[in-house]
């Protein structure tokens, strides 16, 4: 536990100007982040008597280190700055709401030739018009359902549309008329786009004007005696009326509103949102988070709306937005949201009508939501505390295991041997601080080895990271080169040093910082991605770059605890490799598939937890996370070496050109039978590729044939070149 005095700056070194704050902890690493319009004054706050201070804020002054400022021009940019940094280093004494599921949305892709409508979840994609978040995907199925009759936009995919373009044969879709079918040219690009506009007019809010053509259109077709087209338009005002119903209209005006309620307790608190499109409820949403620093009401709408809000652009942020408390500064908020939306958006608290009896449903959902998720919430913490304190017990660890780090090894019968590394903080998957591996010690299948090697590469890492911020202990220190995990040798590093830099507020924020007692900060503003990558698709993490910048790093923080998946063997290779590198504070341990026996090292005899412990329940989640995410990446990369092709190996080809041979030939086989002046017919392929990739093709060696299984027949090759 740090004293706030050892790092506190000194007198007037502070600016009183607006700006934006980052507190850090002994490992460099950025654990709560603010903004002031008083620079001087907000961190004066910190820095007083520790009894005066709220409990969280005491916990968070005493964890950090050290702390920095960036000064900006004006408050509208320190919060843009504030947000930045929210997202770009997950502070843990921030507060962030975290959605409970990922919500879907009714999507029209109108960055395609033909648009279509379908439902996403996840991160929104330029080009593509959003209309939602629904509560369940099944509600926007009905709604598409419905709206087909009249707008029959495309809805299959990509790999369906290019079938039925190549067989002249529309989808079923396209014989019930729920479909325009484009990709056999019943329609134009345009007229298909045209609808595709439509619908995303009404979906808007804009309905009047089409349930009115088509009734104009019915009265007519019934004049005209068509009597069956007037049947086909009732029947397509009473779709789109049904549509509308599922929408209920809460707001007579016409409005386009968000309106936000929060409930909360001394702990947790509930966010929820309403998105009202022309007066009709078009989605809802709902955010619970921990208090994990000292925050009132206003505070907690403003964290709502940097979450709601800073990804989007345009009409996604509506003209007005309905609060139940209103920022610390609401002009500042309001002209952020401005500039996000492009035109005035009003911030308000209702005061009375529609509005005001809408916000206290959005209440009453926050409570309701708030005491659901401390129903389940109780349950689940009361089961990893146990659980925890289970393996600490059996273990004999001093304390429960907060962090769990577990190791697995992958291969196929000694081919592409790969390893994972998954981690559990306080009982739950931490995904973003997953990472994999590639055995490169050595080939061929040897489970004990490939463990050692894994382990020796993290920790030494963990090791180097120690080093270079300044934590490695004065005993005796290698003078020499430091081996780093990939077998190359690393310069041994000092604390990170440096001074504030003063930069432009318009093109970059002027920093300074307080170092603390034992490591010199650089003080730098970090701009660019900050969040890890994904772990299904993570980088292998020997060949990173790692920067110093308080993001989370990829090794620089010990586990308690260390798990592998193995038995007697495994479990003495990974203590081998902790005592190699003087490591001794860090326990191990091995969970048996066969019986599901916990090895310690050194002992003869394995722990049996009962089959009803919840610490051995954790123990089996944590192996068997790192073993989906071992052969995960095991069968990727397999996947990818059987897909290679012999035009792999010619030097300068890329993948653009490689496609045109392809295409060009129809199939490699083809390719291979070409002479050099027929490859150089293919538009950008000159003489010397074509000689290379000639020589390439005659010096590959045969594809073993695949065969069909359930006839015998040989299936030749005409895919591109791909082998299986």
């Amino acid at each position: 536990m740090a004293d706030p005095s050892s790092y506190r700056p000194k007198p007037g070194q502070i600016p009183d100007s607006p700006g934006v704050y980052k507190f850090r902890d002994e490992h460099r690493r950025v654990i709560y982040v603010g903004k002031a319009k008083n620079l001087r004054q907000r961190l004066a706050n910190y820095f007083q008597d520790l009894a005066a201070l709220h409990p969280r804020t005491r916990t968070m002054v005493t964890t950090a280190a050290s702390v920095e400022w960036t000064v900006v021009s004006t408050e509208v940019e320190a919060l843009q700055l504030e947000y930045s940094w929210i997202k770009e280093f997950d502070p843990r004494f921030n507060v962030k709401y975290r959605d409970d599921k990922s919500y879907p949305y009714l999507a029209v892709t109108l960055n395609e030739e033909f648009p279509r409508v379908q439902v996403m979840r996840g991160a929104k994609k330029k080009g593509v018009r959003y209309f939602g978040p629904y509560g369940h995907a099944w509600a926007i199925r009905e709604t598409v359902d419905l709206m087909l009759r009249v707008f029959p936009v495309r809805t299959c995919s990509a790999g369906v549309f290019k079938n039925a373009a190549r067989t002249g044969r529309p989808c079923l879709l396209g014989y019930i008329g729920k479909c325009s079918a484009p990709c056999v040219g019943r329609v134009t690009p345009e007229e298909h786009r045209e609808l595709a506009v439509d619908f995303c007019d009404f979906m808007a809010g804009r309905t009047g004007t089409y349930i009115r053509r088509l009734e104009k259109d019915m009265m007519a077709a019934a004049e005209e005696m068509e009597y069956e087209r007037a049947a086909r338009l009732r029947d397509d005002v009473e779709a789109l009326k049904r549509a509308m119903e599922k929408s209920a209209v809460v707001l007579a005006d016409a409005t386009d509103a968000d309106l936000i309620a929060v409930a909360e307790d001394e702990l947790e608190a509930a966010v929820q949102i309403f998105h009202v499109r022309g007066g009709r409820v078009r989605g809802q949403r709902g955010w619970v988070t921990d208090k994990v620093e000292n925050v009132d009401t206003s505070g907690l709408v403003e964290h709502a709306l940097q979450q709601l809000y800073g990804e989007e652009t345009g009409d996604s942020v509506p003209k007005e937005v309905l609060v139940p408390a209103l920022p610390e500064d609401p002009d500042s908020i309001s002209q952020w949201l401005a500039d996000r939306r492009g035109s005035h958006v009003s911030l308000r608290i209702p005061q009375r009508g529609d509005k005001k009896d809408l916000m206290a449903t959005v209440q009453r959902n926050a409570q309701q939501a708030l005491g659901l998720h401390k129903t389940k919430r109780a349950s689940d913490l009361t089961t990893r505390s146990r659980a925890l304190e289970e393996i600490a017990e059996a273990l004999g660890l001093d304390t429960a295991p907060l962090r769990i780090e577990c190791f697995d090894i992958s291969h196929l019968q000694g081919d592409d041997v790969v390893a994972s590394m998954v981690v559990f903080e306080d009982g739950l998957a931490r995904k973003g601080e997953y990472r994999r591996f590639q055995i490169k010690g050595f080939e061929g299948q040897d489970d004990v080895r490939s463990m050692h090697e894994v382990i020796g590469r993290r920790f030494k890492r963990y090791l180097q990271e120690k080093e270079r911020t300044g934590e490695w202990e004065e005993t005796p220190a290698p003078t020499g080169p430091v081996p780093a995990a990939d077998g190359d040798t690393v310069a041994p590093t000092g604390a990170a040093g440096g001074t504030g830099t003063a930069l432009l507020p318009a093109v970059a924020p002027r920093t300074n910082t307080s170092p603390g007692p034992e490591t010199a900060l650089t003080g730098e503003t970090v701009t660019g991605p900050g969040a890890d990558p994904v772990p299904d698709s993570a980088p292998d993490p020997d060949t990173e770059p790692r920067e110093d910048d308080g993001r989370p790093k990829r090794f620089a923080y010990p586990p308690q605890l260390v798990v592998v998946d193995g038995g007697q063997p495994q479990v003495a290779a990974a203590k081998r490799a902790l005592d190699e590198l003087g490591i001794d504070d860090i326990a191990v341990c091995g969970l048996a598939k066969r019986l599901e026996e916990v090895w310690l090292p050194d002992d003869d005899d394995p722990v049996v937890l009962p089959r009803s412990s919840e610490g051995l329940y954790l123990l089996q989640r944590v192996r068997d996370e790192a073993h989906r995410f071992a052969i995960t990446y095991q069968r990727a990369k397999r996947a990818k070496r059987i897909r290679s092709s012999p035009l792999d190996a010619v030097v300068g080809l890329g993948e653009t050109r490689k496609q045109a041979l392809i295409k060009h030939f129809g199939s490699v086989k083809k390719l291979k039978q070409a002479t050099i002046d027929e490859i150089c017919e293919v538009p950008g392929i000159g003489r010397r590729t074509a000689e290379s990739v000639a020589v390439a093709l005659a010096s590959a060696a045969p594809a073993t044939p695949a065969v069909n299984t359930a006839t015998g027949e040989i299936i030749e090759e005409d895919d591109g070149g791909s082998t299986t």
